[in-house]
């Protein structure tokens, strides 16, 4: 069955001077304009395309690769707002994606990074965006444990902190007093879950439960640093008082001590050239 929004594999069944007509079954012919055939195309073969409507409703194939399809979310850039809502850059010439204005948790502007969930809106056979991401996530059907460790995705921030999708399927809260390195829209990040609240929202964390209350402030200091740089610091007992206080502003002794403790907690491994999050 032909699914619009998604990649399909069709039938060339003609070729004209702008490009080739496909079997859309039951919607009948489908253009894939000349810019995106090639020598390998002919009358007999299937090509696999992503389809959409264009702005008169007709069907459109592309063999672009678009930067989201229906069910799925992105990161998208805003490019323009007018009178019908905001318009996204989702990787198709000519075409933007639209979150009309009942879609958007907040007024969107231009030049802003979103996250977005693409759905086919059957009333018009239109793809559409929508920065609500609580509607299209179903948080009763979690089998999170404690700890566990989930894939995260950040959505956008919130006056706690921010909201993260876990592991593609379900929403959580990273909570601001939590967060010891600069997250952006779009941020791919290991994560654990903290707890399943009543109301079904689920805590999580950037960083494993148990460790992060007990250590001091030097420590802390040091894991931001590490987190910012792809869990690596290039420092170690060996190194001169110079470079520790040029790089974390503390003594190689308070450095020591701190890295000592992460080391006994397992939160750091030890290497020739610097400590590594484990």
């Amino acid at each position: 069955m032909l699914e619009i929004g998604q990649y399909n594999e069709l039938e060339i069944v003609k070729e004209v001077d702008f490009g080739l007509y496909l079997d859309g079954g039951p919607y009948g012919e489908i253009l894939l304009p000349k810019s995106y055939t090639d020598d390998t195309m002919e009358v007999g073969k299937d090509v696999n395309v992503f389809l959409y409507s264009d702005s008169e409703d007709r069907l459109i194939a592309t063999t672009q690769t678009p930067k989201i399809t229906c069910g799925n979310f992105a990161a998208l850039y805003v490019k323009e707002v007018n009178n019908i809502g905001a318009f996204v850059d989702w990787g198709i010439d000519g075409k933007d994606l639209l979150i009309p204005f009942n879609e958007q948790r907040h007024r969107l502007n231009p030049d802003e990074t979103i996250m977005v969930y693409a759905y086919l809106d059957e009333a018009t056979n239109r793809i559409v965006g929508s920065t609500k991401l609580h509607k299209f996530f179903d948080n009763e059907n979690e089998n999170f444990e404690a700890n566990q460790e989930v894939n995260l995705t950040i959505a956008y921030r919130t006056p706690l902190g921010y909201r993260a999708i876990i592991n593609g399927t379900h929403i959580g809260q990273i909570y601001a007093n939590e967060i010891f390195t600069e997250l952006s829209v779009g941020a791919e990040k290991k994560g654990y879950i903290k707890q399943i609240r009543e109301d079904r929202l689920i805590d999580v964390s950037l960083q494993r439960q148990g460790y992060r209350q007990q250590i001091p402030d030097a420590a802390k200091l040091i894991v931001q640093k590490m987190e910012a740089n792809d869990g690596f610091l290039a420092l170690n007992d060996k190194s001169s008082p110079e470079a520790i206080y040029a790089q974390l502003g503390m003594s190689k002794k308070a450095f020591k001590k701190a890295i000592g403790g992460l080391y006994r907690m397992k939160v750091i491994e030890m290497r020739a050239d610097g400590i590594k999050l484990v």
